[in-house]
């Protein structure tokens, strides 16, 4: 993709100046609603225009509306599966058909992907029948039955419930490990993200903001922005006070941290701190030795349910607010409510460096 821009009523959708899809790895797409996630997939299925640039394929150029046999490399799997009223068979059947395969090709490549998928038992049953996860299953199928060069998933287990989405988010996984298949996938949930992405590519406005691994995206996001929404909840400014042997001191309130990079003293910089990265310990015990070499004490001011299992905690911590991500368990053994002291612990290494504010 070169230089691709798409507008609409005078507003911008899509700005990309160049965008790489590489053969082989799982690219996805995250960022915040109206980001321009959805324009981008619709333009690599051919099925919108860009205003000005260009696709290219595999090398070669594409004219602005790709031909039929480019759509025909792609395979789609959209958020709500959409399959037509026949049987099971049938609706796996359908992209082989026309794909040209003959009868014996179609019934054999129909039953090794109901298999792969989990779902031969259901080849006779009616598509209206199932459930949204035997229909997502039945749409996966599909796609993958064709041998696609590219495969299009737009928040395909979005609409499922948590633990059928967990099962076929690991069955994916599997699967395009084992068949090597190129895809881009469009989602919100970061660890979707984590665990299908070979590269992750983050957009706000209708631009890419960042591509790298998931351990580049997620560990040094190029800007607040990116770590916000990757989860780093920490955001603080500070001031340099000192640096020697690749450690800094930093001032963030009236707190003083230490900080693994060479900054200069003076220097006013942005950093970020993941919530799950800080232990928390009761007020009145000593913390056990460790290599975090921050420790702050602090008071709880808030504690929210994250889902069953964990809770994100709160602190005031002189002039510095810290949130910390724990479990449920750690939380009652700690008796954590808001106005309880406590104490926390994080390392130098996990502190990120965004830039100099």
């Amino acid at each position: 993709m070169h230089s691709v821009r798409v507008e609409e009523g005078g507003r911008t959708l899509l700005d990309i100046p160049h965008f790489d899809i590489f053969d082989g790895q799982t690219l996805v797409v995250m960022g915040p609603n109206g980001a321009g996630k959805s324009t981008l997939l619709l333009l690599l299925a051919g099925l919108r225009r860009p205003t000005q640039g260009r696709l290219v394929w595999c090398g070669e150029p594409l004219p602005p509306r790709p031909p039929t046999a480019y759509r025909r490399r792609l395979a789609l799997v959209m958020q709500a599966p959409l399959l037509l009223d026949m049987s099971v068979a049938e609706n796996v059947a359908l992209g082989l058909r026309f794909r040209g395969l003959n009868a014996d090709e179609r019934t054999q490549r129909v039953q090794t992907w109901l298999e792969r998928l989990g779902i031969a038992h259901l080849a006779e049953r009616r598509a209206r029948t199932l459930s949204g996860g035997e229909a997502q299953r039945v749409a996966l199928a599909r796609a993958f039955a064709t041998e696609p060069d590219l495969l299009l998933l737009d928040e395909p287990f979005s609409a499922l419930d948590a633990p059928t989405r967990h099962t076929l988010r690991a069955d994916l996984a599997r699967l395009l490990r084992e068949t090597g298949q190129t895809a881009v996938l469009i989602t919100h949930e970061r660890d979707e993200a984590a665990m299908l992405g070979d590269r992750i590519a983050v957009m706000f406005g209708g631009r890419v903001r960042q591509v790298g691994t998931p351990e580049e995206v997620f560990g040094r996001p190029c800007d607040e922005d990116v770590a916000a929404f990757v989860g780093i909840e920490n955001i603080w400014q500070g001031r340099v006070l000192a640096s020697h042997g690749g450690v800094s001191r930093v001032q963030v309130g009236g707190t003083t941290l230490d900080v693994a990079a060479p900054l200069r003293p003076g220097e006013h910089v942005r950093l970020g701190l993941r919530p799950e990265s800080v232990v928390l310990w009761a007020a009145h015990a000593p913390i056990p030795p460790s290599s975090a070499r921050n420790s702050v004490r602090g008071t709880v001011v808030g504690i929210e349910a994250v889902g069953t299992a964990l809770r994100r905690v709160f602190i005031a911590c002189n002039g510095m607010t810290l949130v910390a991500l724990i479990t449920h368990q750690s939380a009652e053994t700690l008796a954590l409510r808001p106005g309880a002291p406590v104490q926390a612990a994080f390392k130098a290494t996990a502190i990120h460096i965004f830039s100099p504010a």
